[in-house]
């Protein structure tokens, strides 16, 4: 039985390899599926690697080996995954790439920053073999409903993670907050994070999944489907790299406003028109909003110029994209309306704040904990204002002093041995100053949601 046959079988595709390119499959001739296989599938790789995984009740980290599947995207060994693979709560550790064809041959990958605005991660080979092969995505073509698809990836450890191919189809067409192509069925794991095929043999992006809110999703959630990433959502990624470590707090422009839609029941109790618009139910102090007059409960109908028509939830997220992509440092126009009067406002946009997931943190190993500093959206969810200044503990180490002492993740460290630890530098000299001195017992004073207390812990010097 050929290469090729072996693919087809094990794709659920029973025909025998046909030599007439005329022949379709699904949709797709017999000349874009071998012409696609043989050119996509030298730059598709395995990812070998330690999941570090932390536990977010108990702050206990574990281990498990995991793989994923990567596209080479660059001669210099750049690559291209499934976003999944970096979350919150995990990490990978010590990655290891290698090629279905040659299993026994490994090279080290780091991480890079992963993107903010598509569920990707993307990987870079410490030492890349020369003369790498890579692929190239075509960003011209959409995708409509209906539209047969080829979808490449790896069969799993049981089939010698064989290059394979999966025929689908364009399912869903959602158009808001941005296009979004959803797949007819399912696919294997081995498949995300694979290039997707259309029928005129263009490479127009690979297969992805969004997080969830609860795993992090804010801006685009249409989690728990396979999705079509298109290409020109990456390539930006793919022509300038992002970097190791991250660059602190973004650039992407911030109003500092939670909002919700009006409904058309919401219009007709406040006698407003049913033409929709974002009603503001948190106004963040300090923010550009606050600083410019929002208040609670007015609706914004207007931002830089466009009508706000929100009448439902998704519709909120695409005011939230176009705040994010607006002109920082300077006025721009906002009307409201506000106990039946419109009100023209000029407001001035500032860079988003540093969030949770890019905060920076270090490791404690007299106590056995990890602390992060507060970030805005860290204080928004603990309900937090401004005058508690502490570190918040992200670990805790199984069977470390803090873990017998009773800290767990999400108490926020106010002082610790007497000493106030308002942001990390302060948390460290305390530390260090405890190092010192070797108390049998030090007290950790901590915020617990509305409640403060103190745990007396022994370390171990």
């Amino acid at each position: 039985m050929n290469k090729f046959s072996i693919v087809f079988l094990a794709a659920g595709l029973l025909a025998p390899f046909a030599a007439d390119a005329a022949v379709k499959s699904d949709g797709l001739s017999q000349s874009v599926i071998e012409k696609s296989f043989n050119a996509i599938t030298p730059a598709l790789c395995l990812l070998e690697y330690s999941l570090e995984i932390t536990n977010s009740s108990t702050g206990e980290i574990s281990l498990r080996e995991a793989n994923s599947t990567g596209v080479i995207v660059s001669a210099d060994g750049l690559i291209l995954s499934q976003g999944h693979l970096v979350l919150e709560n995990r990490r990978p550790l010590n990655i290891k790439v290698s090629f279905p064809g040659d299993p026994e041959k490994k090279y080290d990958a780091i991480v890079l920053h992963k993107p903010e605005d598509i569920n990707l991660s993307f990987l870079r080979m410490t030492s890349p073999p020369a003369g790498l092969a890579h692929l190239r995505f075509d960003e011209g073509p959409a995708l409509s409903i209906g539209e047969p698809i080829l979808v490449l990836g790896l069969l799993r450890e049981t089939l010698d993670y064989t290059h394979a191919l999966q025929i689908r189809r364009v399912g869903a067409v959602l158009k808001e907050p941005r296009m979004t192509y959803a797949l007819d069925d399912a696919v294997p794991f081995g498949f995300v994070g694979g290039p997707v095929v259309n029928a005129s043999g263009k490479v127009v992006g690979v297969v992805g999944f969004d997080l969830s809110p609860q795993e992090g999703g804010e801006l685009y959630t249409r989690s728990g489907h396979p999705l079509v990433y298109q290409s020109a959502l990456f390539n930006k990624y793919i022509a300038a790299p992002p970097s190791e470590e991250t660059s602190g707090a973004r650039e992407d422009a911030w109003l500092g406003v939670y909002t919700q839609p009006l409904t058309d029941d919401l219009a007709e109790y406040w006698k407003l028109p049913k033409s929709g618009g974002l009603v503001v139910s948190t106004v963040i102090p300090g923010s550009p909003a606050d600083r410019a007059g929002l208040r609670m409960g007015d609706v914004v109908t207007s931002f830089n110029g466009r009508a706000m028509t929100a009448k439902q939830d998704s519709d909120v997220l695409g005011f939230t994209k176009l705040v994010r992509e607006s002109p920082l440092n300077e006025p721009l126009p906002l009307t409201l309306q506000r106990g039946g009067e419109s009100l023209d406002l000029r407001l001035t946009l500032l860079p988003r704040p540093k969030s949770g997931r890019e905060a920076q943190e270090i490791e404690d190993t007299v106590f056995g904990l990890t602390v992060r500093e507060l970030t805005t959206d860290v204080r928004i969810a603990l309900n937090l204002s401004e005058d508690v200044q502490g570190v918040i503990v992200r670990r805790v180490r199984s069977g470390s002093a803090a873990a017998v002492g009773g800290i767990r993740p999400g108490f926020v460290i106010l002082a610790l041995g007497g000493r106030p630890t308002p942001n990390l530098q302060a948390f460290t000299n305390a530390i260090e100053a405890e190092k010192k001195a070797k108390n049998s017992e030090v007290t950790f004073f901590c915020r617990i949601g509305a409640n403060t207390a103190f745990f007396r812990l022994q370390p171990r010097w």
